[in-house]
């Protein structure tokens, strides 16, 4: 299976993809999305959904995995995360692709074990699944992947869930 993963973002869009076979992760590619920031939002979430597409055409992921919003931002950062978000989610909605949705402690409990862990914890374990970076791969693209891993890990048991029902 194929897993797109996206850290949502305004400034700085991560993404991943992995491919998830038997339990053996590989990352096909990864980078970050980074509109010119002098431009409009409406430029800037254009700027998003033409390299969504472009990620979507290139890689043909069977699942995307999105980071749900994370609440202790300041009302302002908020609204606009929101904004990328949801043309993110159109996007995809509009290409047909499966989405799934994790909040940042889930990824956390996914990849380190622990719904608290810090940035650092979650990154090396990353590396430590997916072997050593390449140099240039930015925090949001770590990000992305942890997002595709928890996605990877969690789908199964999440459609075991959704088609039997709440256990």
């Amino acid at each position: 299976m194929v897993i797109l993963g996206i850290d949502p973002g305004s400034r700085h869009t991560g993404w991943g993809v992995l491919r998830w076979r038997g339990g053996q992760q590989e990352v096909l590619a990864d980078g970050r999305v980074s509109p010119p920031t002098k431009q409009d939002l409406p430029q800037r979430l254009a700027h998003l959904v033409g390299e969504l597409e472009a990620l979507l055409t290139a890689w043909s992921p069977e699942v995307v995995a999105v980071e749900q919003a994370f609440f202790g931002l300041n009302p302002k950062s908020l609204i606009v995360l929101c904004q990328a978000r949801g043309a993110i989610l159109a996007t995809l909605a509009m290409r047909q692709v499966e989405i799934c949705e994790y909040s940042p402690a889930e990824v956390k409990a996914a990849i380190a074990g622990n719904g608290r862990a810090d940035k650092a914890q979650v990154a090396r374990m990353v590396q430590m699944f997916l072997g050593p970076p390449k140099e240039d791969r930015s925090e949001d693209a770590v990000d992305a992947l942890a997002i595709a891993m928890c996605c990877a890990r969690r789908y199964r048991m999440d459609h075991l869930v959704k088609s039997h029902g709440k256990p």
